[in-house]
C-alpha cells in the first residue's frame, strides 16, 4: 500500500497547533471533532479511512497514517469508514481562508469545475498551466485534481444512491462519471461495495452518516424535475442557526427567497440557476436530531448539478466554517468576548449566486435593508426569468447580468447614476472583466470592481465578503458596524487585531445593533 509524506505547511490558525503526525493522533485519540475535514487517518491494519471523531476503537499508532484529504487517502488504497462516514465531514476551512492556488483550486473543484471543464477548465481559470496546478496540488494534498473530484463524485453518487430510486445508470452520469464502469470501480474501490450492494446495506439499515436516520427521496417524475433530494449538510462545532434565517428572512428577496414558518423552526427556500438547469433548495433551521448537520432538500431540473447546488447552498450557510478557531481568537479583545460568548457559533453568510450577490450590493447601497430588499424584489419581477411552474411563492430566477447590463432599469425608481452602476457592473460580469468564480483572486477583483465608476470600498468588500466568501473583510464606513462598535465600546483602530476573522466579528457587531434595535424601540414608546 503506497504511503502520502504529507508535506505540512506552517500552522494556520484553524488548526490548533494541530500539524505534526503526534498532535494528529492526539486529536484521533480524544475523538476531537474540531478536526473532522482538516484531515484523515487511514488504519493499515484495516485498510479504512476515517474522520478523526470515528466512534471506532481508537487504532494503535504504529498503524496509522495521516492524510489532508479523504481523496489522497483513496490514492493510498484506503476505503472509506461505513461507520464515520469521512466523505460527509464538512469541508477544510483552510480553503475558506486561503488565497493561494492550491485554497483557489479547491473551491473550484468543489464547485464542480473539473467535472465541467476538466483539468484545463481549472487550469485556465487559475491563470496556470495544467502542469503547474497538478504538480501543487498533489506535492501538498497528496491527490490531484482529478483524484480530488473523482473522491467528490464518489460522495454525490452515495447520496443519490442512498437518497433516491434513481437506476444506478442515471446515477453514474448525475454524479458526473464519464461512463458506468467508472462509476463501478470507483464505488467499490471507495465504498468496498458495488452501488447496488450500497443501496441495499442503507435499505436494510435505515441510517445514514453516523448511524442516524436517513429519509429516502421519491422517483423522479417522468418528464419533470427530480423530487426532492435529501441531503445532511455537515458542520462542525456551535451553529447559530437563529442568527443566520434572521439575516436571510431579513434580505429575502420576493420571487427568488422565501422563509417559512416559525422562529427556530423556519424553512429557508430558494431558486437556483445551475449549470445545467434550474432548482429549488430547502434548508431547515431547526437542526436535526443529534446535530452537526442542517437538513436539506434539493428539487433539481437535472440531477448532474447536485454537487454544484450543495457546495453553493453550503456557502451560503458558511458550513465549512471554524467556529473553534474564530471564538478562539475573537474573545481575546474584551470589546467582542461578550458578543462571542452570547452568540455563539455565529457565521458569516455567502452566497448562494454571486452574481445575484453583486446586484444586490449595488442596490443596497445607501439605503436600508428593507429598502433593497423591495427595489430587488421590482429587479426580480422585471428582468428575472420565470420558473416553468411556481413553487410556493418562488416565481423566478434572477436576471442574468447579460440581461442587466442592456436593461433601463426605469421600473426601480431610483437615481439614473445608481441604474448606470447596476448596468456597469452586470456588464462587467457579463464579458468577463470581473470574475466572482469560488476561486477566484479576491485582491484582483476587488481591485477590478474599485476602477468601476459607482463602486466604493462598501460595495467593492461586502462582495468579497460575501460573493467570495473572504472570512477577513471589515467595511468601516458601514453605519451598523459603527453602531456596533460603539455598542461594543471599541473603536476602528482596533479592527485589525482582529484579523483573519474580521467578516465574523462584523457579523457579530451587526448583530449586536439587531439585537439593540427593540430595546431602542421600547425605550422610545
Amino acid at each position: 500500500m503506497s504511503h502520502f509524506r504529507w508535506r505540512a505547511r506552517a500552522a494556520p490558525s484553524h488548526t490548533g497547533g494541530v500539524t505534526t503526525d503526534e498532535s494528529r493522533y492526539e486529536a484521533v485519540r480524544s475523538r476531537d471533532a474540531r478536526f473532522d475535514g482538516v484531515f484523515f487517518l487511514g488504519v493499515r491494519t484495516t485498510g479504512i479511512y476515517c474522520r478523526p471523531s470515528c466512534p471506532a476503537v481508537t487504532p494503535k499508532r504504529e498503524n496509522v497514517r495521516f492524510y489532508p484529504t479523504a481523496a489522497a487517502a483513496q490514492g493510498a488504497g484506503f476505503r472509506a469508514c461505513r461507520r464515520c462516514r469521512p466523505d460527509a465531514v464538512p469541508g477544510s476551512a483552510e480553503w475558506n481562508v486561503r488565497a493561494d492556488l492550491v485554497g483557489r483550486a479547491m473551491r473550484m473543484i468543489s464547485d464542480g469545475v473539473v467535472d465541467r471543464e476538466g483539468v484545463a477548465g481549472l487550469a485556465a481559470r487559475l491563470g496556470y498551466s495544467s502542469r503547474q496546478v497538478q504538480r501543487q496540488l498533489t506535492a501538498e494534498l497528496g491527490a490531484g485534481p482529478v483524484a480530488l473530484a473523482r473522491a467528490q463524485r464518489a460522495h454525490t453518487a452515495r447520496v443519490l444512491l442512498q437518497t433516491t430510486e434513481l437506476p444506478v445508470t442515471e446515477i453514474a452520469f448525475a454524479a458526473g462519471f464519464a461512463s458506468v464502469r467508472q462509476f463501478n470501480d470507483t464505488v467499490r474501490e471507495v465504498y468496498a461495495r458495488t452501488p447496488s450492494a450500497l443501496r441495499a446495506a442503507s435499505v436494510r439499515g435505515g441510517h445514514g452518516p453516523a448511524g442516524r436516520p436517513e429519509a429516502r427521496a421519491a422517483t423522479a417524475r417522468d418528464g419533470g424535475p427530480v423530487s426532492g433530494v435529501t441531503l445532511r449538510l455537515a458542520y462542525r462545532g456551535d451553529y447559530a442557526a437563529g442568527q443566520m434565517f434572521d439575516f436571510l428572512e431579513r434580505r429575502a428577496v420576493p420571487g427568488v427567497e422565501e422563509v417559512l414558518g416559525q422562529p427556530a423552526g423556519r424553512t429557508y427556500r430558494r431558486t437556483l440557476n445551475l449549470p445545467y438547469g434550474t432548482g429549488v433548495a430547502e434548508v431547515d433551521e431547526r437542526p436535526a436530531r443529534g446535530g452537526g448537520w442542517l437538513a436539506c432538500r434539493l428539487h433539481l431540473g437535472d440531477l448532474r448539478d447536485l454537487t454544484t447546488a450543495v457546495q453553493r447552498i453550503r456557502r451560503l450557510f458558511d458550513l465549512d466554517a471554524d467556529p473553534f478557531a474564530v471564538s478562539e481568537h475573537l474573545r481575546r479583545y474584551e470589546a467582542l468576548a461578550p458578543l462571542v460568548e452570547r452568540t455563539a457559533g455565529l457565521r458569516s453568510p455567502g452566497a448562494a449566486d454571486a452574481h445575484e450577490l453583486a446586484a444586490r450590493a449595488v442596490l443596497g447601497q445607501q439605503v436600508t435593508v428593507g429598502a433593497a430588499r423591495t427595489l430587488t424584489g421590482r429587479l426580480v419581477q422585471a428582468y428575472g426569468k420565470p420558473l416553468a411552474a411556481p413553487s410556493g411563492s418562488l416565481t423566478h430566477l434572477f436576471p442574468e447580468p447579460a440581461t442587466l447590463a442592456e436593461a433601463p432599469l426605469g421600473e426601480l425608481g431610483m437615481p439614473e447614476t445608481r441604474r448606470r452602476t447596476l448596468r456597469t457592473v452586470a456588464a462587467a460580469l457579463a464579458d468577463g472583466t470581473v470574475v466572482l468564480d469560488p476561486g477566484a483572486d479576491r485582491d484582483a477583483t476587488e481591485r477590478a470592481l474599485l476602477a468601476l465608476p459607482g463602486i466604493g470600498p462598501w460595495t467593492a468588500g461586502y462582495m468579497r465578503m460575501r460573493a467570495l466568501g473572504d472570512p477577513d473583510v471589515f467595511l468601516p464606513g458601514d453605519v451598523g458596524v459603527r453602531h456596533g462598535l460603539a455598542l461594543a465600546g471599541a473603536d476602528l483602530t482596533q479592527a485589525d487585531q482582529w484579523r483573519p476573522w474580521r467578516s465574523y466579528a462584523l457579523h457579530h457587531l451587526w448583530h449586536a445593533t439587531t439585537l439593540a434595535a427593540p430595546q431602542r424601540a421600547a425605550r422610545a414608546a
